[in-house]
């Protein structure tokens, strides 16, 4: 038996035999697939460091697949076979430069290109809507902002150089600053919503992506701070009793550090 065969087998066991396990729904898993994913991330993070973190990550998630593959099946929906033969079938047919024997159009010559060619093979396989509704509404702001940036993109519906982004983001800037002035709370939650939105497209423009550029500065912040609260509590020093000054000469050092 293959290990991918015994994991099957597992996950059909804990649902016969554990009482947890048995109490499960398609629902229930949703904050555990979150968490499973948000830890696959975190890995990818750290696989220079710890390449054996990515693939254990990889196996809590996989386990997350196969356990609402077995749910689903118990359901008489599909099971994770019918999963497999979908993506299989997906991946085919949108490359069909690598798999259909033709050959690559000049337009998918680049990475770019081919990623227009892929929206526009979802486009016709889309029945009405908008380009934009595959997109899921609970992932991040920030990188859902992203991601519906790259949809209308390859539309043309784009500023046409990283100058035309940057001039948006003052627009976005100057907005803020005069509804901040009329103290407007609604108004001022618009424009400060706008500017971000302008910030994660010039994330696309730079070939960054904002959730993980803003995760990186998470955690260069939160390293610091760490580094201040050790400086404070050396000193013998609370922190509320510290002083904006000698706290920022302790925040500069940290960044030396």
């Amino acid at each position: 038996m293959s290990s991918v065969e015994e994991l099957r087998s597992v996950v059909a066991k804990l649902r016969a035999e554990c009482p947890w396990d048995r109490a499960q729904d398609l629902l229930s898993m949703r904050p555990y697939l979150l968490e499973e994913t948000h830890e696959v991330l975190d890995a990818l993070g750290a696989f220079e460091s710890e390449p054996g973190k990515l693939r254990e990550e990889l196996g809590d998630l996989l386990f997350q697949v196969y356990f609402l593959a077995r749910l689903a099946e118990e359901q008489g929906a599909f099971d994770i076979e019918a999963v497999a033969e979908g993506i299989v079938t997906k991946m085919v047919e949108r490359h069909p430069h690598v798999y259909g024997g033709l050959e690559r159009p000049e337009a998918e010559a680049t990475a770019a290109g081919t990623i227009g060619a892929w929206e526009a093979r979802k486009a016709l396989r889309r029945k009405g809507g908008s380009r934009v509704d595959g997109v899921p509404g609970s992932l991040p702001a920030l990188l859902r902002a992203h991601r519906v940036g790259e949809k209308v993109a390859h539309v043309g519906f784009d500023w046409p150089d990283l100058a035309g982004v940057l001039a948006k983001i003052d627009e976005e800037r100057a907005e803020l600053e005069e509804a901040i002035a009329s103290g407007d709370a609604a108004a001022i939650r618009h424009e400060y919503g706008d500017v971000l939105l302008a910030t994660a497209s010039l994330g696309r423009f730079l070939g960054i992506a904002g959730e993980d550029a803003l995760r990186e500065a998470n955690a260069r912040f939160e390293g610091r701070f760490r580094k201040v609260e050790a400086a404070a509590a050396a000193a013998g020093v609370a922190m509320e009793a510290a002083g904006l000054d000698r706290l920022e000469a302790w925040w500069q050092e940290a960044k030396r550090a």
